[in-house]
């Protein structure tokens, strides 16, 4: 299990990123979280919002790269792209020992870890062989967001993991609960969910120029998720953790093919 054990993180590189953008005010939180955990802290997010990019590579348009300031980069890409352009070209002298993706401005859970940039973020860390970790702060309603409590409990979550370690193929993601930090009931190591109900929405709509064009979205009805859940674990206030493997092939399903199919 412990592939990617770090043990002693004061001495690591630790690479940033996300997929709400280079001005995200998640990101300033991870940011000040990773700075309280090591001195060389690298920060390479999207230069716009990528929510929903999933795990896009940009390969028909140039990267345009913006250098904010020392050891922060702003990618006009997904976050695919950053952790590609950090990893291969902005942090030149040594890989990253940990990718730190968020935090995400609501959750990533269940269904939602298909389309997440954030989570496709972490995902191409542990391709490349670099420890990754998601972090979601999850909300109910739109005007709060409750930043202060993956602030408050990010630190000690990731101290936590990169102790034990995981294994190389595997991403870690968390998710924290809807609640002021000092109501959070602790942490818990659970499956990834399936939502109840989840119904696109396509909004027609007519612009000014008597043009049709659409909003997608999603409506979402609170179900009754199994209790080993990360939806179940959250909506009980406490921090969600879940392993994500890298591989999607299904065992039980492959050896029934075999048999079948020789």
């Amino acid at each position: 299990m412990s592939a990617h054990k770090l043990g002693d993180l004061s001495r690591t590189r630790i690479l940033v990123t996300n997929d709400d953008g280079i001005h995200a005010p998640g990101l300033k939180v991870l940011e000040h979280v990773a700075r309280s955990l090591s001195k060389d802290v690298w920060v390479v997010a999207p230069e716009f919002e990528q929510s929903g990019a999933s795990h896009s590579l940009t390969l028909t348009l140039p990267l345009r790269v913006r250098h904010i300031s020392k050891r922060k980069f702003a990618v006009r890409g997904t976050p695919t792209d950053c952790v590609m352009m950090a990893v291969n070209k902005l942090i030149g002298d040594r890989r990253p020992d940990l990718l730190l993706s968020g935090v995400n401005r609501g959750a990533n859970m269940a269904d939602d870890v298909t389309y997440s940039g954030t989570i496709a973020a972490a995902m191409e860390g542990t391709l490349v062989g670099v420890p990754s970790i998601a972090l979601s702060q999850s909300y109910t309603h739109q005007g709060l967001v409750r930043w202060s409590t993956a602030e408050h409990h990010a630190s000690e979550v990731i101290r936590r993991l990169a102790a034990l370690g995981w294994p190389a193929n595997v991403l870690m993601n968390v998710n924290f609960p809807d609640l002021p930090h000092e109501q959070v009931k602790g942490l818990a190591v659970c499956k990834q969910g399936k939502r109840d109900f989840s119904d696109l929405l396509v909004d027609e709509r007519v612009d000014a120029r008597d043009q049709t064009y659409y909003w997608l979205g999603f409506s979402r009805r609170k179900g009754t998720p199994p209790a080993d859940t990360d939806l179940a674990t959250v909506a009980a206030g406490r921090i969600a953790v879940t392993p994500l493997q890298m591989n999607l092939t299904d065992g039980d399903c492959l050896r029934a093919l075999r048999r079948a199919l020789g």
